[in-house]
């Protein structure tokens, strides 16, 4: 089994930042793949960004591009997102994904095994 664990989230004016963060733990040498995904009240879960923690590439959702960046510890599965020039549509709860093996070139829910229990992003006009 493997447990996510995220932190980070919080309350910022527009045009603020701030950065995420995701330890995964328990039976994680099977994960190469690692995202994170944002649900706003009435809404879809969507992708935001992930990486392939083998080859470090990573992919960005239209929205965020330029403005997110997701990394990872070298030879850890931690992995963050750091969220600069916020908008209010970036308001949600974020959460941390993980796949078995590696990254699919679809970005959806469905492809993601585990899930950690999310973190609040607010983000205020």
């Amino acid at each position: 089994q493997v447990q996510l664990v995220e932190s980070g989230g919080g309350s910022v004016q527009a045009g603020g930042s701030l950065r995420l963060s995701c330890a995964a733990s328990g039976f994680t040498s099977s994960i190469n793949c690692m995202g994170w995904f944002r649900q706003a009240p009435g809404k879809e879960r969507e992708a935001v960004a992930r990486i392939n923690t083998v080859s470090r590439s990573p992919y960005y959702a239209d929205s965020v591009k330029a403005r997110f960046i997701i990394s990872q510890d070298y030879g850890k599965k931690t992995v963050y997102l750091q969220m600069n020039s916020l908008k209010s549509e970036d308001t949600g709860m974020y959460y941390c994904a993980a796949r078995r093996g590696g990254c699919y070139s679809a970005v959806n829910v469905a492809n993601f095994d585990y899930w950690g229990q999310g973190t609040q992003v607010t983000v205020s006009s």
